[in-house]
């Protein structure tokens, strides 16, 4: 019979849950400070979504975190973290924390791994996910989202063009030499 010791154990549990809770931030702060959409995003909006989805890499095994800035909230989906947070901000907001459905039991009431936000986003996902997935107050309406993402599309397919025709100029002597 193996014996464990609880403080060691507990110590474990919180560097664990802080390992997570930083690589889960990390990954947010990232896509909001270095995301050249998210960047794009920020310079029209006064707010961005940064959604954050684990997928398994081409090999099969190895999984790697999708983080993705937008403007609209997507739909809820199990194994995905949404936050919220006012452009060039560093305040994230929570709008969810969905882990796998095959772990929701380890963040109950009393485990040791409980969570007061994991188990607040189960509950609006299984019994509220309309209200989950509703905008919010200050959203932009759908049809200024939509002019935003095709005037960066516009932006993106000039930057294209511009490269390819002035590859060796760097992009404000090429944008010069195209203006003129």
């Amino acid at each position: 019979m193996m014996k464990i010791n609880r403080l060691e154990a507990h110590d474990r549990l919180l560097h664990l849950k802080k390992d997570q809770a930083h690589v889960i931030t990390q990954g947010a702060e990232d896509c909001l400070k270095k995301n050249s959409l998210c960047l794009e995003l920020q310079a029209r909006s006064p707010y961005v979504y940064i959604f954050g989805h684990p997928r398994l890499h081409d090999n099969g095994r190895d999984t790697r975190m999708i983080w993705q800035g937008r403007l609209t909230k997507p739909n809820a989906q199990t194994n995905s973290y949404l936050f919220r947070a006012k452009s060039y901000g560093d305040i994230l907001e929570v709008c969810w924390f969905l882990p796998p459905r095959e772990t929701w039991g380890q963040f109950k009431k009393g485990n040791v791994t409980e969570s007061t936000d994991v188990l607040w986003s189960i509950h609006q996902f299984e019994n509220n996910r309309e209200k989950l997935e509703q905008p919010f107050e200050d959203d932009l309406p759908y049809e200024r989202v939509k002019e935003i993402l095709q005037d960066i599309d516009r932006e993106r397919d000039q930057d294209r063009r511009i490269k390819k025709l002035y590859p060796k100029q760097d992009s404000s002597e090429a944008y010069q030499a195209y203006d003129s």
